[in-house]
């Protein structure tokens, strides 16, 4: 997902002078209407806000956030931007205000759909996030992160056969985008297509040993089909990269498997 990064990435663009698309989209007030001393706070404040955020202080990356746009109320990332933290701090009515006014500010900006619609899927909201994801693809057809994130929203509403087309659609345009394949076995899994599941989890461990999730759901494919041994071989390693795979109201309610996966898992952690 292109999340704050993104946006970040746009903002030092435009502080930097550099003409894009994208920084077009972010554009910021005239920086000869600043003073030199505001300038200089507006790179400091970037530069720790970016920092703040990168290492999960979100509290504090907010603050620098909302200190920035007091500054540049007209620059869209900067909104994006501390949207992006506020769902990093569970405020998802706030994150969603915040991306409200990025997209008045940058209407053809793709990343506050993108960001707002996570905030949407965070509360539950699966048509309205659904809705931003379209706009993305409306203007751009091949953006597999929106394909990915509407999947996961078909997902939410329980349409599975919708959600397996899209993350289709993001694997086809995105070979490498791991989530949106794990996503695609999930989903196949959760309708029965067991073995075309399990083969695509093997190539997903395969590729990419150190991913947890993949390692975690193959442990509960297996366990189902019998093949404990080597279910419990995958375990060991997806709860050494990441313990939350122990934790089901984690993997259901934050992770958001399908629940043919969890009940899978369930079993499994239950050792029968």
């Amino acid at each position: 997902m292109r999340f704050w990064l993104a946006a970040v990435l746009v903002l030092i663009l435009a502080l930097a002078g550099i003409t894009s698309a994208s920084a077009e989209a972010y554009s910021s007030p005239n920086l000869e209407q600043l003073s030199d001393e505001q300038i200089d706070t507006i790179a400091h404040l970037r530069q720790e806000a970016f920092a703040a955020t990168q290492t999960g202080q979100f509290e504090a990356a907010a603050d620098y956030w909302t200190q920035l746009l007091e500054l540049l109320p007209d620059a869209a990332a900067l909104w994006s931007n501390r949207g992006s933290v506020r769902v990093s701090q569970n405020r998802l009515e706030e994150a969603i205000a915040d991306f409200d006014q990025a997209i008045d500010l940058a209407p053809d900006a793709p990343d506050p759909y993108l960001n707002r619609g996570a905030a949407y899927e965070g509360l539950g909201q699966w048509q309205k996030a659904i809705a931003d994801y379209n706009t993305i693809l409306a203007l751009d057809p091949e953006d597999a992160a929106a394909y990915n994130n509407r999947g996961n929203a078909q997902a939410g509403l329980g349409e599975w056969e919708n959600a397996i087309a899209d993350y289709q659609s993001a694997v086809d345009l995105e070979p490498g985008f791991s989530f949106a394949r794990i996503n695609h076995a999930l989903a196949l899994y959760q309708i029965g297509n067991t073995s075309e599941a399990l083969r695509q989890l093997r190539n997903l461990v395969r590729k990419y040993p150190q991913f947890a999730d993949a390692r975690a759901a193959l442990t509960a494919v297996l366990w189902q089909a019998g093949q404990h041994g080597e279910a419990e071989s995958h375990w060991v390693a997806a709860a050494g990269l990441d313990g939350r795979y122990k934790d089901l109201d984690w993997v259901a309610q934050t992770r958001r498997w399908p629940p043919a996966m969890i009940t899978a898992l369930e079993k499994f952690l239950k050792l029968g």
